[in-house]
């Protein structure tokens, strides 16, 4: 079924933050190519010669919070969500879009901000630190896996700014 309130209407323009996460998430199916070659290779090394490295896996950890926190703005813009709607399916596109405009402007926009705020700082002490993994032999990396959350935040936060231009055209037009 297809999905009204996001647009399948071809003139709906696609701002340059829709652009932009669909490139980014060009780059997180390759990472996500990467997190299944990564972990296939861990789970031979191990099981197959008894072989084991920390950096190697927490890699993974690494794929698999840049996939989901850096993807998640591209499927807010797709709509990939998971959605419980009762009412909503059952909705004109002009209420869609209403419900949608709501939401994004009391809920996801509100969180996001909350997001950042809190985590700014987090992301910014391991920075000060250039913390790395506690574990012998882990990636030195820990700062930059922090900096995903405030990133993903501005992401979300932006993308939610476009969806409520693009729900405000759809709810006007009815």
């Amino acid at each position: 079924m297809s999905k009204p309130s996001q647009g399948d209407d071809e003139t709906l323009p696609y701002t340059r933050i829709d652009k932009m996460n669909a490139a980014l998430c060009r780059w997180v199916s390759i990472a996500t190519l990467l997190m299944v070659v990564v972990t296939f290779l861990v789970v031979v090394l191990r099981y197959g010669f008894q072989l084991g490295w920390i950096a190697l896996q927490e890699s993974v950890m690494y794929l698999h919070a840049l996939v989901f926190l850096v993807g998640i703005a591209y499927t807010l813009r797709a709509d990939g969500h998971v959605r419980v709607d009762v009412l909503y399916r059952k909705m004109a596109p002009g209420k869609q879009a209403l419900v949608n405009l709501l939401g994004t402007a009391f809920f996801l926009i509100p969180v996001c901000v909350l997001i950042l705020v809190v985590s700014l700082p987090y992301a910014a002490e391991s920075w000060r630190l250039l913390e790395s993994s506690q574990e012998a032999g882990g990636l030195p990396l820990v700062f930059l896996l922090k900096s995903l959350v405030p990133l993903f935040a501005v992401q979300t936060l932006l993308q939610g700014g476009s969806d409520l231009w693009r729900y405000w055209y759809l709810w006007r037009r009815g």
